[in-house]
């Protein structure tokens, strides 16, 4: 009887290994050498994926997952800018579902989101996707169906281009950063509306006061004045979340090999539902030559902050045989993954101590207070309530004059009373860091781009929330209040301003459009992105080009932010047509 029980249970191990390798595309398991056509990638002009329950593990972790093709991240799908390719998507599930090919410029029809572009893929039902691919770089697809994104349904894409790339490499890994719950996404948003603070475990303590190590005790009541918490960064934290690269977590350790002297080149792509990460790799400097699938002049730096959505590619060359570890920490640190890459398997990259955590400031807050009269003495008095005036200064909370066509309501607590332009800043949490960290300001495109006009409107949207009871939407309404889309003309050129009134930074993404960052006075080498994180308090421009036909989703990239109504509709229209 034992021998037959010590079998079973050996039996039951060993299917276990067997589901955990399997959920694993070959090119996102360790050890890989990189991706080839032999690593389990799919291409040509004919690709079937099917949507289907399966069952995910990492981490002492288990629940239940949303794959495609069986696996998590889902299959890598390897393009040729110039061809014409039909994605056959099948839906094993329950419910409805959808993939939405992120950065991917594509008639709206085929953009992938339900209610916007098509009505969803029901159960049991195929529906193929066919578009021309125009473009070349790292992009990823996704669900827009529910929160299906953040139980496992995306996967990476990358495009080679017909000519010769200009980023030369001897070998290249692809790298998913992401986050993940065995809690159902839909608990999580519960949660959070209920308290939104739920997952915040890095509070400020009595003893972090005598120590000496946060906010002194005048700031925490100037700041418990307006009801602010400085450590109020990330919604959903490494409480609940396991961060992975590849579907791998820090103890399962994905390797990536090179040979010392090689030129590797890594397609980082943030497919995460609520995590910004911190990107580094210890001891050997990066140089990013992608952002958003779009060549930037080439920029040696030793971290940069990823916003969800939002893609590098880098170049990286390790001379010496060692195990170098590669490091996505959540901007609030309450975690991170640590995978390797090394000359052969078997190889550990040491794991880093989390930083300490940040501490939000006045700026983030948009009171950027650089260059002003600070009062008597230099000091401002914050002890105020929040709607009153701050020392004569009209550092007001819900002022209207401050943005007099931003409803007012439930749903926005605070407007930022001095915005500034932060696409210079270093991102949270990385500010006092002693090595180069990259700013949006040190993005160059390297081809001129091919529209330089001067725009001939502008429009401000505010982002704005009221993050005590989660509420989240753009200028103050919801997408489900009957906000308005936003009309664009047909190959108009429109400056638009992304004003954060709130205190976390959005990454947001507008669908079926490059746009021009705005970093300063050269229009012809603006970074060309889908995707801007705007940093908290702060503002970012950008110019845009109409030149897309149809009804495009413009949403925060946060899942649960765009849920709870930061999302709006972008309407591209031609002259004289309706909206």
């Amino acid at each position: 009887m034992t021998s037959i029980a010590l079998n079973r249970r050996a039996l039951i191990r060993g299917a276990a290994a067997l589901t955990i390798a399997r959920a694993f595309p070959a090119w996102a398991q360790s050890g890989t050498a990189g991706i080839a056509p032999a690593s389990g990638v799919l291409s040509g002009d004919r690709i079937a994926l099917t949507v289907a329950e399966s069952h995910f593990s990492t981490g002492g972790r288990s629940a239940h997952a949303i794959t495609i093709n069986g696996t998590l991240p889902a299959p890598l799908i390897r393009l040729k800018e110039g061809q014409t390719v039909q994605l056959a998507v099948t839906n094993g599930l329950k419910e409805d579902t959808s993939i939405h090919w992120h950065g991917l410029i594509v008639p709206f029809q085929m953009d992938g989101v339900p209610g916007v572009s098509f009505p969803g893929i029901r159960p049991g039902e195929t529906f193929t996707y066919q578009f021309p691919i125009r473009q070349s770089g790292t992009y990823w697809y996704h669900s827009h169906s529910g929160m299906q994104e953040a139980m496992g349904h995306y996967g990476p894409i990358v495009i080679d281009p017909a000519g010769p790339d200009p980023v030369q490499a001897d070998r290249e890994h692809v790298i998913v950063l992401s986050d993940w719950s065995p809690i159902h996404p839909h608990v999580i948003l519960k949660r959070l509306k209920q308290m939104g603070g739920y997952y915040n475990m890095q509070k400020q303590t009595l003893a972090g006061l005598l120590k000496g190590k946060d906010q002194s005790l005048k700031e925490r009541i100037e700041w418990g004045a307006m009801r602010m918490d400085p450590t109020d960064i990330s919604d959903v934290t490494g409480s609940t979340y396991s961060y992975l690269i590849n579907g791998h977590g820090t103890s399962e350790n994905w390797t990536g090999l090179f040979v010392p002297g090689e030129r590797v080149r890594l397609r980082i792509i943030n497919a995460s539902a609520m995590t910004n990460f911190n990107v580094r790799l210890p001891g050997l400097p990066m140089s990013v030559v992608q952002c958003d699938g779009q060549h930037v002049q080439p920029v040696e730096t030793d971290e940069f902050q990823i916003g969800i959505a939002e893609t590098y590619d880098v170049i990286v060359e390790p001379t010496d045989a060692n195990a170098y570890g590669l490091i996505a920490e959540a901007i609030d640190r309450s975690g991170l993954v640590r995978a390797t890459l090394a000359p052969k398997i078997g190889m550990i990259a040491p794991i880093p101590a989390l930083r300490k955590r940040p501490l939000l400031t006045m700026k983030d807050m948009g009171m950027d207070m650089s260059g002003m009269d600070m009062g008597q003495n230099g000091v401002i008095d914050l002890s105020q309530p929040a709607n009153d005036s701050m020392s004569g200064h009209s550092m007001k909370m819900l002022d209207p004059s401050v943005a007099p066509d931003v409803p007012m309501g439930p749903g926005v607590a605070t407007l930022s009373s001095m915005p500034s332009d932060r696409t210079g800043d270093r991102p949270t949490g990385l500010e006092d860091v002693e090595h180069r960290v990259l700013t949006y300001a040190n993005l160059k495109a390297l081809e001129p781009n091919s529209d330089t006009r001067a725009p001939t409107r502008s429009l401000d949207i505010h982002l704005t929330a009221n993050m005590e009871r989660y509420m989240w939407s753009f200028d103050g309404v919801k997408l489900s209040d009957g906000a308005q889309p936003i009309a664009f003309r047909h190959m108009e050129r429109v400056r638009v301003t992304l004003i954060n009134d709130t205190m976390m930074p959005h990454p947001i993404h507008i669908h079926g459009h490059f746009f021009q960052l705005v970093t300063g006075d050269d229009a012809a080498h603006h970074p060309r992105k889908h995707t801007v994180n705007v940093l908290p308090g702060g503002k970012a421009s950008f110019d845009l080009t109409a030149d897309a036909i149809g009804d495009w989703a413009f949403h925060c990239h946060m899942l649960m932010h765009m849920h709870a109504g930061m999302m709006r509709i972008v309407t591209v229209r031609r002259e004289g047509e309706g909206a």
